[in-house]
């Protein structure tokens, strides 16, 4: 498996083990990603970083000016034993909307921005897109097979970028465990994050707690 850049190589999940696999997805903010795919069984890393941009090294507050083209995006390490990548995928669909793209120019909180734009709720910009960056062609053939089929779900067309990933970079260290460490303290993670697992766990998608030390 290739080895791809990464700001922090000795706490990141680069280099899997032979017998697990990788994918990367950036579905709005990495730390409501994050948290979803820490609740799944056969996950056994989850790395929030950078993704799908034209800078090296970027940090967060480059990433966020919308500048460096990069998305907002969680590195899985998974066990295909466990769980398949078909379920990684099932599981993106439902945790985020793949539809979610501005359909005219628009003026939120005072900032400017172009038709095409993604969001998420509230989060606005397109380095909150819905994006796979997959390392084999096998997975990029599930993953257009599976949005698809995803899109029987959706009114609206989905957006969501299908591309092979060239460099991931790993996010600054409290980006990491977000939300098993913030959510008692930043209200976003109670308004926005929790519903999200609540529901999730109702679909029997996730589990209640995460599985990841």
């Amino acid at each position: 498996m290739k080895t791809v850049p990464v700001t922090a190589p000795a706490s990141t999940t680069a280099d899997a083990p032979q017998e697990h696999e990788r994918i990367t997805f950036g579905g709005g903010c990495f730390w409501c990603i994050e948290a979803v795919f820490q609740r799944l069984n056969g996950v056994v890393g989850v790395v929030s970083g950078y993704a799908g941009g034209t800078v090296s090294n970027p940090t967060y507050e480059a990433v966020t000016t919308g500048k460096t083209g990069h998305a907002e995006v969680v590195q899985l390490t998974f066990d295909p034993v466990r769980v398949s990548y078909e379920t990684l995928l099932k599981v993106f669909w439902a945790a985020h909307d793949p539809t979610s793209v501005l359909e005219e120019d628009t003026v939120i909180r005072g900032k400017r921005y172009p038709k095409g734009t993604a969001y998420q709720g509230a989060d606005v910009g397109d380095h909150y897109r819905s994006i796979i960056l997959y390392e084999t062609d096998s997975q990029r053939v599930a993953a257009e097979a599976s949005r698809i089929e995803a899109q029987k779900d959706f009114k609206k067309p989905i957006a969501t970028q299908i591309v092979p990933l060239k460099a991931f970079y790993r996010a600054e260290d409290y980006h990491q465990n977000y939300y098993n460490l913030n959510k008692g303290q930043n209200p976003y993670c109670g308004y926005v994050i929790t519903p999200k697992l609540q529901k999730l766990l109702r679909d029997g998608l996730i589990a209640a707690e995460s599985v990841i030390p």
